[in-house]
């Protein structure tokens, strides 16, 4: 198996489409109710389902950039407030932090080798 789509509730489809649009995701499924884009990059697909609840923000999705800096610099030139800038975590990733319309969490990030063979990765 992979990992093809991941769905987040949202409040207000519009609000949240023009958002993720402007992050760089390609439309491929709009309706009231639901929305699907691909990835910047890749084949990858994300969702967009509205909630007839409160949203209740809970994944955090990351998106990986060989660049995390310049990415970051290009999203604020877009209009984009980060929460939290570019850094070097103790987990070897650098990442900057944002948030979408709902409070989604949202981290551009890039950790290289470390993302699926970080020093403490589980031996076979």
């Amino acid at each position: 198996m992979r990992l093809n789509q991941i769905t987040i509730p949202v409040s207000d489809i519009p609000r949240s489409k023009s958002f993720y649009m402007r992050l760089g995701f390609r439309l491929l499924v709009d309706s009231p109710h639901y929305t699907r884009f691909l990835a910047p990059d890749g084949d990858t697909t994300f969702s967009l389902h509205l909630s007839e609840d409160d949203v209740v923000p809970g994944a955090v999705i990351y998106l990986e950039s060989d660049k995390v800096d310049k990415e970051v610099a290009r999203l604020q030139g877009r209009g984009f407030e980060f929460e939290a800038q570019p850094e070097d975590t103790g987990w070897l990733w650098r990442e900057a932090v944002l948030r979408d319309p709902d409070g989604h969490k949202i981290k551009i990030y890039h950790a290289g080798k470390n993302r699926v063979d970080p020093p403490w990765r589980v031996k076979d």
